[in-house]
């Protein structure tokens, strides 16, 4: 081809014409090991006040595999108007290990190759190849198995295909890394793996892949699978491991059937304080070669937990940690038993990646939780107990004393939120205890007796104590079943409950711990795409919230300095039970001692409240929202010229307001506060640089005195004037996409065609529109 011609050629022509088929000439199948255009991130959920975007998804132009699942390299493209290196820089962001993990950047312009190599295996770190001498399938997959120092069996164990039933679905591309360094590792003989991945980013689904290819392969004939709540065990036999069929089967009634090869259980199921409890010693030590721990923070790392017997006893297996949160203390530490984390996958990551959803915080300060209470000299409580004479804070609030009017004060804000946003929304209130919840769930019923009336299942406390609450559970995590819609719960929901729609958390528990704090949150941050849940809200009423400001939240190995040992003396922690409270509705007081306070008579109310929102950065913005947008624009654009110069010049206003937008600049939250009809550019000019704001109304009005219609025909003057009372309305946004004419009133102009051909073509209709934007906004006042 001339080169001039090829210079003409767009990218895409050039992966056609050019690269693929050099990848085929090399040895490489385009059906199995050539993929174009992966895209492999979702795309950050923006949330815009109520409504959300999505930014830009991560996408490779080609990916390589010697298998499915095995990725090799990245291929990034460019035009012939480029260099063969140009879309190296793309290519090494893609291929690093934070990203998709593989050992080969490359780039190419169509004339021929350039290969980055981190393998050490090529006698340079990067160099170019013609078209016609890229390296085959084989020689790359060999470079890579000498990197990974990975031969003999270790060779067929890691070649083992993934299982696939035909659906299409596979892994993520961080799953594939967690599995794929997993098996690896293992194959390569190393017998204790810690995996770290953030709540709602598919743990259960990663450990079925790592044991389906190490039992297919021969390398584990064995395999148990140990969680401490049945629910998590449940829903692992009949969803992600429903692929082993019968070749499954759960331990239950302490009876060891040695029959099968895959097992799952609860660590309650097989020990316990007694001797004849302990069925695990029924399998001989050498029974089993995989064990794979579930949630393994809580407990079975644990030198002295009755948990750790098991593993102990079964020490010659090999043991893989899962765990959203890794525990380290003085006490208990996951990485002294299972090492650093083979991989980490945090949830700041799912969330910049758009696998997870992102969340504002609502925190509400009570009165009496900032100040204390105290009781009059003498007072007694509702049951007639003398109170005891001192003063009472928010540690002791729920505890050892409840003040009844403040649980009905939160019952009463949580009602007015969802009565502002939707009274469906799937709710979940986390309580000190079970009488708390209790309280709470009675509070919630008298705060909405309408829609209670139509359903008493509205509101329902979900507790370990309860078979009646426990019995809605399944229906509460189906996205399909209206009720019920808030759940009042203590300690059982705080992991194992996959309820992707929930859109709000109430705090209203005093969490200390990180590790529990973070499985918390984890109940709200699935996302649901088929019943518009992108984000969820958190209501915090007792300053828990606090704990993002750790410096560790986003999922690397966290001190837990509030850890007590005494609640985990026995190893077992976090079962299916709730903690019921002292006094009525849980463990009864000594005779004579009073444990719990009831106080009916007095006064609470709000004293504060404060939006926080997930920031860029992985942060919440504490800041008000005007001081972060004045530090963000400022940043950019240091003064008003510079900012007026870039939004004049831009052909699309919206590109502006998206860049804003992605660096966390809240434009429908900042109108609610400043003032909802303004444009994107008055609140900037007004928030940031201290300019009186004109509404949308006034700018249209303005443009309207100068006579700007009167050289176009009539016709081209109503889809003007039109335009410009769209913009007056509803903003700049809405009259820069070309469906504005598909809609009222300009569809009764004509369609889209027809107003075009009014201003001459496409071109003048658009330069037209940008006549009408520079006058819109030629003064910033």
């Amino acid at each position: 081809m001339d080169p001039s011609e090829k210079r003409s050629l767009s990218e895409r022509d050039i992966c056609t014409k050019f690269i693929t088929p050099a990848l085929e000439q090399s040895g490489w199948d385009v059906l199995t090991q050539v993929r174009e255009e992966v895209t492999f991130t979702d795309g950050r959920v923006i949330v815009k006040g109520k409504s959300t975007s999505r930014g830009p998804r991560k996408r490779a132009d080609y990916v390589l595999y010697f298998k499915p699942g095995l990725p090799l390299a990245v291929v990034e493209a460019k035009d012939n108007r480029h260099s063969c290196s140009a879309g190296m820089q793309q290519a090494l962001s893609y291929a690093h290990e934070d990203c998709l993990d593989v050992p080969f950047a490359i780039s190419s312009n169509g004339d021929g190759f350039v290969i980055h190599d981190r393998t050490g295996t090529f006698p340079k770190k990067e160099f170019e190849v013609p078209l016609n001498s890229f390296p085959s399938p084989d020689d790359l997959w060999g470079r890579y198995l000498s990197w990974k120092k990975l031969d003999g069996q270790a060779k067929s164990i890691v070649q083992q295909n993934f299982y696939e039933d035909g659906s299409g679905k596979a892994p993520r591309y961080y799953q594939l890394k967690a599995i794929n360094r997993s098996v690896e590792a293992i194959a390569g003989g190393k017998q204790r793996v810690l995996l770290v991945m953030a709540t709602g980013t598919g743990k259960t689904y990663t450990a079925f892949q790592i044991i389906w290819r190490l039992w297919k392969s021969g390398a584990k004939k064995r395999i148990l699978f140990l969680a401490d709540r049945n629910i998590l065990v449940d829903q692992t036999k009949t969803n992600d491991f429903k692929p082993f069929g019968g070749a499954m089967t759960k331990i239950r009634n302490r009876k060891a059937d040695k029959s099968f090869e895959i097992f799952l259980s609860l660590y309650q199921a097989i020990t316990g304080p007694e001797e004849a409890d302990k069925v695990y010693k029924e399998f001989s030590p050498d029974f089993f070669d995989l064990i794979v721990i579930d949630e393994c923070h809580r407990g079975s790392a644990k030198d002295d937990s009755a948990w750790r017997e098991i593993l102990d006893y079964f020490q010659s297996a090999t043991h893989v940690g899962l765990t959203a949160t890794p525990k380290e203390t003085e006490y208990v530490s996951n990485s002294h038993y299972f090492g650093d984390p083979i991989y980490t996958y945090s949830l700041r990551q799912g969330i910049d990646d758009g696998f997870l959803a992102p969340y504002k915080v609502l925190r509400v300060d009570i009165d009496k939780d900032l100040q204390g209470w105290r009781p009059t000299k003498g007072q007694t409580d509702k049951h007639g107990n003398l109170i005891e004479d001192r003063i009472y804070n928010q540690r002791d609030f729920d505890r050892s004393l409840v003040i009844e009017p403040r649980t009905e004060l939160v019952a009463k804000r949580v009602t007015q939120f969802l009565a502002a946003t939707n009274p469906f929304d799937k709710t979940i209130i986390f309580c000190e205890d079970i009488d708390h919840a209790e309280r709470m769930r009675q509070a919630i019923v008298n705060c909405n007796p309408d829609l209670v009336s139509e359903d008493s299942r509205y509101v329902v406390r979900i507790t370990g104590d309860n078979a009646e609450g426990k019995a809605q559970l399944d229906f509460f995590i189906d996205p399909e079943q209206r009720y019920p819609v808030i759940a009042t719960t203590s300690k059982l929901m705080t992991t194992g409950v996959d309820a992707k729609t929930c859109r709000l958390i109430v705090l209203d528990q005093r969490i200390q711990s990180m590790t529990e704090f973070k499985q918390i949150i984890g109940r709200g941050t699935r996302i649901d795409e088929d019943y518009g849940k992108l984000f969820f809200t958190i209501m915090d009423f007792k300053r828990a919230t606090e704990l993002f400001a750790d410096p560790d939240f986003d999922g690397d190995p966290i001190p837990d300095e509030n850890y007590d040992p005494e609640a985990e003396k026995n190893g077992v922690s976090g079962g299916d039970d709730d903690e019921p409270g002292p006094g009525p509705g849980g463990d009864d007081p000594p005779p004579g001692e009073v444990k719990r306070y009831y106080v009916r008579d007095t006064e609470v109310s709000v004293v504060a409240e404060r939006v926080q929102y997930y920031g860029p950065d992985g942060k919440l913005i504490t800041e008000s929202l005007r001081d972060y947008t004045k530090k963000k624009v400022r940043s950019r654009f240091a003064s008003l010229d510079e900012f007026l110069q870039t939004w004049n010049a831009s052909a699309k206003k919206a590109a502006v307001v998206a860049e804003f937008e992605e660096q966390g600049v809240l434009f429908e939250a900042l109108a609610d506060e400043v003032g909802k009809d303004l444009d994107p550019f008055d609140l900037l000019c007004h928030v940031v640089y201290g300019q009186p704001p004109k509404t949308r109304r006034e700018r249209a009005d303005d443009v309207k005195k100068r006579d700007y219609f009167a050289k176009y025909g009539e016709q081209a003057r109503q889809v003007l004037e039109a335009l410009l009372e769209k913009y007056a309305n509803q903003g700049i946004l809405s009259i820069e996409s070309m469906e504005v004419l598909k809609v009222d009133p300009l569809d009764e102009i004509g369609t889209p065609v027809e107003i075009i051909k009014l201003f001459g073509g496409k071109q003048q209709y658009l330069a037209a529109l940008g006549e009408l934007e520079l006058l819109l906004y030629a003064t910033a006042t």
